[in-house]
């Protein structure tokens, strides 16, 4: 069953609108459709601190288990909260999108594009309280990054995903790559998750010739709070046949020492591992179950 809550133009929320119970969504075929509409044509407006900060809210409320304040908060600012069951794992999720985005995949017309702002969209598990998140700021740039996420989120409860919603390289100034700049929706919302406490895993993708040797760089990121974690989440890698290398312990290219997540997530004391994907890996079905199994670990190290 699909539920959406709207609200109403005075302002105060009816009751929550109910379509007939159907066999739900598939959750990773309502990601990967969302970013196949990211590529380096689509347009990107970036948010005034304002916006950020409400939408961050928004997503707060949500957190809270105010559902109908989230919804009203989040509708101020063209969002749309829905909930939703994903058919192949029977989980209910909250997804919060843009109402063009959401729009232009129903429609598949292109207009869409030019109405969306880019700012990404948020998943959040229903089943308890949240207690980790799992972070894609370069869906499409860093090809299939969404895939194990979307994976992760159905596998283990009590997750939240925040996903970027615009290709990294769209503009020519730096505005979209979300993981090296403050000033995104994505940031404010991870930055709500780490002043809540959430640990975070944020996945990247890597060219096979830029670290050869290895499937998995992972780190900690700006701090160490993640140290532990981070041995777990390698050894489980390993013992997928995974090739990591461990930035902690050695040189490892890639570590995410200047991601901005990370940094956050450094000064309020909470865990945070930057994973990097090799292509072999993402292009690799098979694999790619190794390393959501790996990360299942750590998200349940995190429950």
């Amino acid at each position: 069953m699909t539920v959406t809550l709207v609200t109403s133009a005075c302002g105060a929320p009816p009751p929550p609108q109910r379509a007939e119970p159907d066999a739900g969504v598939d959750l990773e075929a309502q990601i990967t459709a969302f970013t196949s509409t990211l590529d380096q044509r689509r347009h990107y407006r970036p948010p005034d601190s304002h916006e950020r900060t409400a939408i961050a809210d928004g997503v707060r409320l949500l957190l809270d288990g105010r559902r109908r304040d989230a919804a009203r908060q989040l509708d101020d600012y063209g969002y749309t909260l829905t909930e939703l069951t994903d058919r192949p794992s029977g989980r209910r999720f909250a997804e919060v999108a843009e109402v063009a985005e959401v729009a232009e995949v129903a429609e598949k017309d292109g207009e869409g594009a030019d109405r969306a702002r880019g700012w990404g969209r948020v998943y959040v598990e229903l089943s308890g309280r949240p207690k980790w998140s799992v972070q894609v700021p370069h869906p499409v740039a860093d090809a299939r990054t969404e895939v194990p996420a979307a994976r992760l989120i159905r596998t283990a409860p009590g997750g939240v995903l925040v996903l970027a919603g615009a290709h990294r390289m769209v503009g020519r100034d730096g505005t979209e790559d979300v993981a090296h700049r403050q000033d995104t929706v994505f940031h404010a919302v991870v930055k709500t998750l780490g002043g809540r406490k959430l640990p975070g895993v944020q996945l990247h993708g890597f060219a096979d010739e830029s670290a050869p040797g290895f499937d998995v760089i992972a780190s900690t990121g700006a701090g160490e709070y993640g140290r532990a974690d981070g041995r777990a989440f390698a050894g489980a890698l390993r013992k997928e046949e995974l090739r990591v290398c461990r930035a902690w312990a050695r040189q490892c290219k890639l570590a995410g020492r200047t991601n901005v997540q990370g940094r956050a997530a450094a000064a309020a004391e909470v865990p945070f591992l930057h994973a990097e994907f090799s292509r072999s890996v993402r292009d690799d079905d098979s694999r790619i179950q190794k390393a959501v199994r790996s990360l299942t670990g750590l998200a349940k190290r995190w429950q």
